[in-house]
Parts: structure tokens; C-alpha cells; sequence
């Protein structure tokens, strides 16, 4: 009586939900958005909102060449402007410096300083919910939530940035790395960051 009352209910707040014949794709878009939701909820602590959370965080994971606001921007979805308005206000709050090339004073890139770091670093309930999963089940959400995206973005002419290592210009050398298509030795770190100019291997 009881798993029959638990399935009423799972039929009714579907039906509810998704009408009347649950459809798998939106079932799985509304839980997408659901964690959307519920992330960005956590995002409103240390003063920040989630759109700065959400830059500081990319900041903290991206290699010294995709630090632009065009980057950001680029890897959110954002527009420029927006982008601008946001790292500015990370600045003012002293979580990123902004640095302007020498030799293009247009050039601007961002840095993530000490603050900026712990603050990027901040554990998140979501992220204890996903460390929770079986390892078959973490492959499985990654390897879908990859395809959708990857299809996402070739829809609308976006870049995948991907993962240095993870890229066909990417060398292994010794305990570093180089960049064939920048022509540019990689310290060890950087092999786990992230960059624009990332081409799936």
C-alpha cells in the first residue's frame, strides 16, 4: 500500500511537472535547471552574487592565456559588458587584480588573488551530493552532461574550453608540458586548467 501511494505521487507531481506523458528530455532539462537553481542559491554568501561567484570560479581554473573578460564571457554566456561590470566588482572587493598588456594597453587579464582563492574554493552542498555518487554513476552524469553540451555549443558556435591536457596541441614533457599551437612550455599545473583555445584531443 505504502510503494503504491509513493508511486502515485511520483506520477502525479511528473504529471504535474512535465503534463500528462512525462517526456525524458524535459524531465531531465527541469532537473538541470532545478540545480541550477539550487547552486546559484548557494552563490549568495561572501558579499557576492552568483554571476560573480561564477567568474571568480573560472578565473581560478583558467590558464594565464584565458583570463580576458572576453573570456569569461565567452565560457558563461555572457555578454562583454555584463562580464566587465562583474570583474570590476571583484576587483573593488579585492578577489582579482586586473593587469593590462605592455605592449596593448587595450589587453586586459585578471588574476585571482589569495582571497579570491579561499573564497572560489568554498565548499558547496552540491558538491558534496555529487561526491555521493558511485564512480559508474559520475561517469555516466559527466559523460552525458558533456554531450549535451558539446552539442550545445556547436549549435551556437561556442568553444569548448576544455582542459590543457585534454587538448591534441597539448606535449607531455617531463614534469611540465608545451603548447604546440602557442608554441609555449607549460608548467605542471597548467596542464589541469583551463583554455580557450582548447581543441578536444
Amino acid at each position: 500500500m505504502i510503494v503504491a501511494s509513493r508511486n502515485y505521487c511520483k506520477f502525479y507531481f511528473d504529471s504535474l511537472l512535465f503534463g500528462m506523458i512525462p517526456n525524458p528530455s524535459n524531465q531531465i532539462l527541469a532537473l538541470i535547471e532545478r540545480l541550477s537553481r539550487l547552486s546559484e542559491a548557494e552563490d549568495w554568501a561572501n558579499d557576492l552574487n552568483p554571476a560573480q561567484m561564477a567568474a571568480l570560479r573560472y578565473l581560478a581554473g583558467a590558464n594565464r592565456f584565458s583570463r580576458a573578460p572576453s573570456h569569461v564571457a565567452a565560457f558563461s554566456g555572457s555578454t562583454r559588458g555584463t562580464v566587465s561590470q562583474t570583474l570590476r566588482a571583484l576587483a573593488r572587493k579585492g578577489l582579482v587584480t586586473e593587469t593590462r598588456s605592455q605592449t596593448d594597453r587595450r589587453s586586459i587579464s585578471y588574476t585571482v588573488t589569495e582571497a579570491g582563492l579561499n573564497v572560489s574554493q568554498s565548499g558547496k552542498a552540491m558538491t558534496q551530493a555529487i561526491a555521493g555518487l558511485t564512480p559508474d554513476q559520475k561517469q555516466a552524469v559527466q559523460e552525458g552532461l558533456s554531450d549535451v553540451l558539446r552539442t550545445l555549443l556547436a549549435t551556437r558556435g561556442g568553444k569548448p574550453f576544455g582542459l590543457c591536457h585534454q587538448c591534441r596541441h597539448h606535449e607531455k614533457r617531463g614534469d611540465g608540458g608545451y603548447c604546440r599551437l602557442l608554441a609555449v612550455n607549460l608548467v605542471q599545473a597548467e596542464a589541469n586548467q583551463i583554455c580557450h583555445e582548447q581543441e578536444p584531443a
